[in-house]
């Protein structure tokens, strides 16, 4: 039997645990990375060394391979309809890739299909900013009493937020700002900046799902997503209190989205919680996703699994939770780079723990790796979630 060759362009943690998805299930993979020392390129065998925005190397990786996909949304749109030209299958597609790869292009295509999302715009500058600012000024639910608004701002809808369009991840490329003085950086990066309203939300959400390109679909429980310094650092499955009305309705707003951009494989949408009870999206990746990263111990099928099952085609595995609470927590690096020697007292700890680590060399603020803890006391598991993400970084010693 002549099993497929799934093609992953990028070497990081993502690719790296959809492999080890796929090697119960004799998946081949080839692994397009900048580096050698990259977290996947450390542990697959066919590994292909070259740039991604490069047209001429896409090509040269996809020959042998089944159906590529991807760890990052960072390679060129153009050069992914060059390779559906060829009649290589691309999953997820360049038209439906491109409303993750460009945020403005994402807010018109929200708007135009009727999904909630904070005011916004693309401005052309800073005076354009305070512009932005002045159309928003004018209250609604996000305006808090006497015009104030989190942090201190005030009149003229300040403060605002400035997101270039591409090329942001983990809090890069994101401003807030309290002024039109302080919207002056963002402009230097030479691409369109889109400014959004600042939604005093009452919590982060994530609603992870699945589709095929037949059309069949899954949802994972909406979890609770808590960041930090633009981060995550802890998500909890499900989203503690959260009710069932708004939960089916986040769930069916993520599928929604996921049938009419035409995606294939796994899209989290990451959503906003207002004070008045409603939601509104914030932002959209199609890939495995850090929010998603404790179905790999907590689900019964992982976003990792059943992104590979949709992109080859194959049914979708059970989304459904193993355990009635998984919290899954960031281990980022710190000043204390021995985390194998860590082992021995996280584990002696908590024998149920769950470890991933991503190979990496460990720097301050980096994330290194993940730990999934799980039960049935929700107190229980985030103490034990954080605590080894707290020992293996070395803020916690005992």
């Amino acid at each position: 039997m002549t099993f497929p060759v799934v093609g992953m362009v990028g070497g990081g943690q993502l690719a790296r645990m959809t492999h080890e998805a796929g090697i119960p299930l004799g998946i081949k993979f080839k692994l397009l990375s900048d580096t050698p020392q990259e977290s996947a390129a450390q542990v697959v065998s066919e590994v292909v060394l070259g740039d991604h925005r490069d047209l001429e190397t896409l090509r040269a990786f996809a020959r042998g391979c089944d159906v590529i996909t991807f760890d990052h949304e960072h390679v060129p749109t153009e050069h992914l309809r060059a390779l559906e030209a060829d009649g290589i299958p691309v999953r997820p597609g360049p038209d439906a890739l491109v409303h993750a790869q460009d945020k403005g292009v994402m807010r018109a295509k929200l708007d135009a299909i009727g999904v909630p999302c904070p005011r916004h715009r693309i401005v052309a500058d800073p005076a354009d900013v305070a512009v932005f600012a002045a159309e928003i000024s004018g209250g609604g639910a996000q305006r808090l009493d006497e015009g104030r608004w989190p942090g201190g701002g005030r009149d003229g809808g300040f403060p605002v937020v400035l997101k270039t369009v591409r090329g942001g991840y983990d809090g890069k490329g994101v401003w807030v700002v309290r002024s039109s003085k302080e919207a002056a950086e963002p402009f230097r990066a030479g691409v369109p900046v889109l400014a959004e309203e600042k939604v005093p939300f009452v919590r982060e959400l994530a609603a992870n799902v699945v589709r095929s390109p037949h059309g069949q679909a899954v949802a994972y429980p909406v979890v609770e997503s808590v960041q930090v310094d633009g981060v995550c650092d802890t998500v909890i499955a499900p989203a503690p209190g959260l009710s069932d009305a708004l939960s089916g309705q986040a769930q069916e707003l993520a599928l929604r989205i996921a049938h009419e951009l035409g995606v294939v494989g796994h899209l989290a949408v990451e959503l906003f919680e207002t004070a008045d009870g409603r939601i509104l999206v914030n932002e959209l990746a199609m890939r495995p996703h850090n929010s998603g990263h404790w179905t790999q111990d907590g689900a019964i099928t992982s976003q990792f699994a059943n992104h590979l099952r949709a992109v080859l085609d194959l049914p979708l595995g059970d989304p459904r939770p193993r355990a009635k609470w998984t919290v899954m927590a960031n281990v980022l690096g710190g000043d204390y780079p021995d985390m194998y020697s860590a082992y021995l007292h996280c584990m002696a700890r908590d024998p149920q723990l769950k470890i991933h680590m991503y190979g990496k060399d460990v720097k301050p603020g980096r994330k290194v790796g993940h730990v999934n803890t799980y039960g049935d006391d929700l107190a229980d598991v985030r103490e034990r979630a954080a605590h080894a993400a707290g020992y293996l970084r070395g803020t916690i010693t005992e």
